[in-house]
């Protein structure tokens, strides 16, 4: 098990290889690829949220991508998203975006895990996050892992909280937002009620 310090150099290592491998695939598209570092203090501090928000509309006005990601070389084991799906319902909630897309593994939430479950059947529309959704996740996933359906409904539920609608689907075929859009089996979790 690797420490803190050992993690976050490893992330300052990768994190540059991301945006590298980002700037070079949309390089052949002509378009410009920007980095964004948050820790949650960028997303929970009024200030910080301004200064974050206001950047990221500069850059997509600007017609750059945002490649946003967790800044794990400064946050400690304390104070961390710990899973992208929260931290992509927290840049959608500073951006006021209309729809959040979550590409996963699983085209989407299932009344029981599929893979454990041949009766398992897909829900494909959710407009709260009651106790019996949130069963439908099971158990956190054990260790050290991060992510997961349960991620995946916090994420859904902070989205619908700021009446950002948010879709669960497969990421793993060829243009999954062409196959949502053309009806490819997923879960669309959509708000109810105003946002605050």
């Amino acid at each position: 098990n690797l420490k803190l310090e050992e993690k976050q150099a490893a992330a300052a290592a990768g994190q540059i290889r991301l945006a590298h491998a980002y700037q070079e695939a949309l390089a052949r598209h002509a378009v410009t690829v920007a980095q964004i570092l948050l820790t949650p203090d960028d997303t929970e501090q009024r200030r910080r949220h301004l200064n974050a928000r206001n950047t990221i509309e500069t850059l997509l006005r600007a017609g750059a991508v945002p490649v946003i990601n967790e800044n794990d070389t400064v946050a400690t084991e304390e104070i961390r998203f710990g899973d992208n799906d929260r931290l992509a319902a927290r840049v959608a909630q500073m951006a006021s975006a209309d729809t959040l897309v979550l590409l996963s593994d699983i085209d989407g939430l299932y009344t029981a895990d599929p893979r454990r479950d041949n009766a398992a059947v897909l829900v494909p529309r959710v407009t709260e996050i009651t106790p019996g959704i949130e069963a439908m996740a099971g158990k956190p996933m054990p260790g050290n892992s991060s992510g997961g359906m349960v991620t995946k409904l916090a994420a859904a539920k902070a989205a619908l909280a700021a009446g950002c609608r948010m879709v669960i689907a497969d990421g793993k075929p060829l243009y999954p937002l062409q196959r949502i859009e053309d009806g490819a089996p997923c879960t669309w979790f959509l708000p109810t009620a105003t946002p605050r």
